[in-house]
């Protein structure tokens, strides 16, 4: 899309000038160009079916058949042309009912799904909980991703970061009350796999049991594929069995939502390595049509520092990681250093605490701000007593008589290289000082096993060792094969694994049924619109999000139990209830801008509409000054805001957020709605040069003019 301008948006458009204009001279085409139009704001209003398209291509060709009208032929072409380029856009309007670029104001999608890799509907999801309907919760949710339960424990919440909440206080707890909703349903016995297609006789292999190879599983299955999962290791997971700890992902949580996909039929084959125990010709032997890649990246980086390849007590974090979750409980070492900053160092080291280590510092070499680890896992790593040691960079590995003694390090000093925003680190001469240990644990990244992969002649490899995969359809150089997770991005997180498991499934779908691969990225799906719920100005402004409950730190330090604790049920209605339904309201500013400007009123302090500057929000103030005229509202795009009679009262409300509420007045003649006392004094202050008001009785317009007709009667009789 040039320009970033959706072609749909153009579309309508260019149509409607070309109608306005009076291009349009033939009755008979400017018919078929309404038709059109009509056709068209269906598709960008999120209310088209399969077959507008056809009928639009129909019509537009019927509309360059007026050969007496340059007008017409130019907007046929325009169309065709629009149709032609641009087909996908206009299918994705259709299909997910989200506009990617924002022009088609009712289909904008919420910040935070956009955000979310997986392209999870949030808002919907949200709200179904705070209306306590979990398991419909968990069905939407798994529409996009297989793992809610695992998510909504290891999730690094990307959609938090986006979250318009933010912008007021905090966030919306999402990524918990995600949690919570999993746990419910598969506690109440509501967590079902939904109808699978019917079988298309056609097989697909999946190299790796992590979250992305299980993910494409768990979508092919569904698709009515028979899907073979290979694993080198003995049991399923990928990493976040074998590099995420028990405390925080407890293992039946990933036995349960391997069990899921069991249920589909997807097929496990365990202690199976690539390049060792099968081959894509051996594959192929087999019966199988395609193949997916998603073999991690399970190795790690050497320190490349003096020492380190003469001591065993130097290992690595994934080692340490996959040994402890495959029950092997031995303590590393009493004094433990992990070098490195992200959550993998700071696991490791939450690891060794566990398994007895009686010292552990992580040794990171820029500051505390730079730290790619989540804050919170930092934060409850230095809780249990870890410390940590910044602006370190280890120099070399000391030890005497075959055993490691100590870690020598030099300080380190940030500064800016080029024009580059990032901080290096510099060592500073003469700052060499020892960390005294008996193991030290690297955790500076992993890489992908080049070697299994050895008979694949013909992929393409990236310049950081990952494999080379259209980031769209997930296809290698391989044709047939596909790629996906840590082996292409290099190591990142589950949601993003999850992500690329989904576009893979549905890029092979497509090899296998013969449709070309789409060229743009998928737009997420809006799944449902759940109706808002009310809730009270200042209940929305007083509710704050709420702290995690943590189990005590004797039991951190000494045991593999879950660390976070959930929250409890209210607490978790209460949360839902502060989502703002980003998915309705487009943030255009427009009601305030009418309050404010048009009408003098200045009832609507929403700070939180300017994204990358937000001012004070305060919902209560609306009540302190609005005058219920319905301005705002009338002038919403998309019926974000509401002003509506309810008994005796005008009620006006944004996203359900009841911002103001008074009593009607009413005709004293005929009992006719004149509208709250405000407001009437509004109209009365700006009309009485024109208009004053009759002894000071309420009457409505038609009242008014009888009274006005029987007064001019009596006052001038025939």
């Amino acid at each position: 899309m040039s320009d970033q301008l959706c072609p749909v948006n153009q579309a309508i458009s260019g149509l409607r000038e070309a109608i306005e204009s009076g291009g349009l001279s033939n009755p008979r085409s400017r018919r078929i160009a309404e038709e059109i139009l009509d056709l068209l704001t269906d598709v960008a209003w999120g209310r088209a079916g399969g077959d507008h398209l056809g009928a639009i291509a129909s019509l537009a060709d019927e509309l360059s058949y007026d050969k007496a009208s340059a007008g017409a032929i130019a907007a046929a072409k325009s169309l065709l042309d629009a149709l032609g380029e641009h087909r996908e856009v206009f299918q994705s309007h259709i299909d997910t009912h989200n506009c990617a670029t924002g022009d088609c104001v009712r289909l904008v999608p919420a910040p935070c799904q956009m955000t979310c890799p997986a392209g999870i509907d949030i808002p919907t999801y949200v709200n179904l909980i705070g209306r306590g309907h979990d398991a419909e919760a968990i069905e939407v949710i798994r529409r996009d991703n297989p793992f809610p339960w695992v998510c909504g424990l290891v999730c690094t919440r990307p959609c938090e970061l986006m979250c318009v909440r933010g912008r007021v206080d905090k966030p919306v707890s999402i990524k918990f009350l995600k949690a919570f909703a999993a746990e419910r349903a598969l506690s109440d016995r509501h967590y079902h796999n939904p109808a699978k297609e019917p079988e298309k006789g056609k097989r697909v292999a999946v190299i790796g049991a992590g979250p992305g190879g299980m993910t494409a599983a768990y979508y092919l299955a569904l698709k009515g594929y028979g899907v073979t999962v290979f694993e080198a290791l003995p049991v399923a997971g990928g990493m976040m069995m074998l590099g995420i700890p028990r405390y925080r992902l407890p293992r039946e949580v990933i036995d349960r939502e391997v069990a899921m996909l069991e249920d589909l039929g997807v097929e496990f084959r365990f202690n199976r390595r690539y390049g060792k125990d099968m081959t894509l010709d051996g594959l192929k032997a087999e019966g199988f049509d395609a193949v997916f890649l998603a073999i991690g990246a399970h190795q790690s980086f050497k320190l490349n520092i003096p020492g380190e390849a003469d001591f065993p007590q130097v290992i690595e974090s994934i080692d340490l990681l996959r040994r402890v979750a495959l029950g092997d409980r031995r303590i590393p070492g009493k004094h433990a250093v992990i070098v490195g900053g992200g959550n993998v160092a700071i696991d490791a080291a939450r690891t060794c605490l566990r398994l007895g280590s009686e010292e552990v510092t992580i040794a990171y070499r820029r500051t505390r701000a730079e730290m790619p680890a989540d804050v919170e896992e930092v934060e409850q790593a230095e809780d249990e007593g870890i410390h940590m040691s910044f602006l370190t960079i280890p120099k070399g590995i000391v030890g005497k008589n075959g055993r490691l003694t100590g870690i020598e390090c030099i300080r380190a000093k940030l500064i800016k290289k080029d024009d580059s925003e990032r901080l290096f680190p510099v060592p500073m001469e003469g700052s060499e000082f020892v960390i005294e240990a008996d193991a030290v644990i690297s955790a500076i990244g992993q890489r992908i096993d080049l070697e299994c992969l050895s008979d694949l002649k013909g992929l393409k490899w990236t310049r950081r060792q990952t494999i080379q995969a259209s980031t769209v359809s997930m296809e290698t150089s391989i044709p047939g094969v596909f790629a996906g997770g840590d082996a292409v991005t290099g190591p990142a997180t589950v949601v993003e694994a999850i992500g690329a498991g989904k576009r893979a499934a549905e890029a092979i779908d497509r090899y296998l049924s013969g449709i070309p691969q789409p060229k743009m990225p998928p737009v997420p799906v809006r799944r449902r619109r759940v109706e808002w719920m009310d809730v009270p100005a200042s209940t929305k402004m007083t509710l704050r999000r709420p702290e995690m409950p943590l189990l005590n730190l004797e039991r951190r330090r000494t045991t593999f139990q879950q660390v976070e604790l959930g929250y409890t049920e209210n607490v978790v209605r209460e949360e839902a209830r502060r989502c703002l339904r980003c998915d309705i309201c487009l943030r255009c500013g427009k009601c305030v801008e009418v309050c404010r400007d048009m009408m003098g009123i200045n009832a609507l302090e929403f700070g939180f509409l300017n994204f990358d500057h937000p001012q004070p929000t305060d919902f209560r103030v609306t009540a302190e000054r609005c005058i219920l005229c319905g301005a705002c509202a009338a002038n919403c795009p998309n019926h974000a805001i509401r002003i509506i009679d309810r008994g005796d009262e005008r009620i006006l409300s944004y996203c359900g957020t009841i911002l103001n509420r008074q009593k009607l007045e009413h005709c004293i003649e005929c009992g006719a709605v004149l509208g709250p006392q405000r407001y009437l004094d509004f109209l009365q202050k700006r009309t009485q040069d024109v208009s004053p008001v009759v002894a000071d009785r309420r009457l409505c317009h038609a009242c008014a003019r009888r009274h006005t007709a029987r007064v001019h009667t009596e006052n001038h009789p025939a």
